[in-house]
């Protein structure tokens, strides 16, 4: 367990209700260690310093999965997509091996985090820091005029990223003209895959992001975090990436992927039927995708529609394949056939999808060890996903409550969720809280005043009432 600081309100009761884990087995550390302490085995690989690479993530990150260089190439582009090689720290059926396969993801605690691995490797030896030559996952994705990939190319590498950015200090670079080299290419790139990704289909809910941060004097506060253009076209590298991984492994018959069934027509029709209610205009002709993207996020009723919303992206997990293909091969939000290979210092069966990638790539059979393990992702994933999503959400409950503990009986404007006939799901604008409130037929996508009835920080409960 990795502490960021102390607060005298800290998370230790959730860590105790989750029995999350307090520090790595003996064994498993002392694995870590020695493969650090007795120099990284590089092996045969390509010498890609050269690449002026850098890295975009929150401020203050360390365990640094990704770093990217996007270039013009003819009249179309070049992405170089650096990944953390886990596969050289983790011995297969080793201590290490058995203990990250036990956490399945990195959780992530408002004072401090509980890391997928050894800190030794996610903030050291195996994370792509500014000016430390790493092992790692190289990808190279050229892709033409529109923005689709024509050649793709992985394999093991040594790289040296240039700089650590985040994503605030790059859209600030970008609003003055100033992107690092490395990143002149990346607006127009991932503006032609944000307008592919509406082409396929792909479902974005423009939710509020609650987040929580630290007063300075042992409190928390909550804030809500726009997602910046920056921040979104980054991500459409680690999609793209992704579908790459996903078509590679699907045309070798063996893999695993991140999938979701299509929505059935019953859920499609509901939220025809709430964006009617809500004065939404929804021509028939227009798919979910680009209804929900042309919602201005700043209304109530949008807010609304996007909750309403998530119920397209209902049953998402992981499907592990070897010869039979799986009956579903795609997921449903992207549009796509879909992987996750791009963060493995953070999640588990990034580190598994990426030898299969690797061994397929380089035609080499797929390693027995590797054989047997793809059958346990998906329980092993779906099991880290609940935990991690319980978590997430007891820590806002939790802050919650101690923001509003003082002010029971005070009122504060609100927009309706969802609701029925005696309650709503509400989200309070300031401070960004989304609470039960008591009323009868509430009007959903509507602002409402609702009053403050209660806020118990022992049950990390809030509640209101509609004035």
């Amino acid at each position: 367990m990795i502490r960021t600081g102390r607060a005298e309100l800290d998370f230790d009761g959730i860590r105790d209700e989750f029995v999350l884990p307090q520090e790595f087995p003996a064994a498993a550390l002392a694995e870590a260690e020695q493969v650090v302490s007795g120099g990284v085995p590089l092996g045969d690989r390509e010498d890609a310093t050269s690449l002026p690479l850098v890295t975009i993530d929150p401020p203050g990150a360390k365990d640094l999965d990704q770093a990217l260089l996007v270039q013009r190439r003819g009249d179309g582009f070049r992405v170089h997509y650096a990944i953390a090689d886990l596969g050289v720290f983790v011995v297969p059926g080793g201590a290490l091996d058995a203990e990250v396969r036990r956490r399945g993801q990195t959780l992530y605690l408002p004072d401090g985090n509980v890391p997928l691995h050894p800190t030794v490797l996610s903030e050291g030896a195996a994370s792509l820091l500014p000016d430390q030559t790493v092992p790692c996952v190289l990808w190279t994705l050229d892709c033409d005029a529109e923005g689709e990939p024509r050649d793709v190319r992985v394999r093991r590498a040594v790289v040296r990223s240039r700089a650590r950015f985040d994503y605030e200090t790059v859209q600030a670079a970008l609003a003055a003209d100033e992107l690092h080299p490395s990143l002149a290419a990346l607006p127009d790139f991932g503006r032609l895959r944000r307008g592919l990704a509406l082409d396929r289909g792909a479902v974005e809910l423009q939710l509020p992001e609650q987040e929580i941060e630290p007063t300075g004097d042992g409190g928390w506060r909550l804030t809500l975090r726009p997602r910046n253009e920056i921040e979104a076209w980054n991500a459409e590298i680690s999609l793209l990436t992704g579908m790459c991984a996903a078509r590679i492994m699907l045309d070798a018959g063996i893999g695993v992927l991140r999938t979701l069934p299509a929505p059935d027509s019953d859920a499609i029709d509901a939220l025809r039927r709430t964006a009617a209610a809500l004065g939404s205009p929804w021509p028939q002709d227009v798919g979910p995708a680009r209804f929900l993207a042309g919602l201005d996020p700043a209304r109530p009723e949008s807010l609304a529609l996007f909750v309403d919303a998530t119920r397209l992206l209902r049953g998402a997990g992981y499907t592990a394949f070897d010869g039979t293909p799986p009956e579903i091969t795609s997921h449903a939000g992207l549009g796509a056939p879909y992987a996750h290979v791009t963060a493995p210092l953070r999640r588990l069966v990034d580190r598994f999808a990426t030898e299969v990638c690797l061994a397929v790539s380089a035609g080499e059979e797929v390693p027995d060890w590797l054989r047997a393990a793809l059958p346990e992702l998906p329980s092993l994933m779906g099991t880290s996903d609940s935990l991690a999503s319980k978590v997430d959400r007891a820590c806002l409950d939790q802050v919650e409550a101690w923001v509003l503990a003082d002010r029971v009986g005070q009122e504060f404007d609100a927009v309706v969720l969802r609701a029925d006939a005696s309650a709503a799901d509400v989200f309070v604008v300031e401070p960004p809280v989304m609470g039960r409130c008591a009323g009868e037929d509430l009007p959903e996508g509507e602002q409402i005043r609702a009053r403050l009835t209660s806020a118990d920080p022992e049950a990390r409960k809030v509640s209101f009432e509609r004035v």
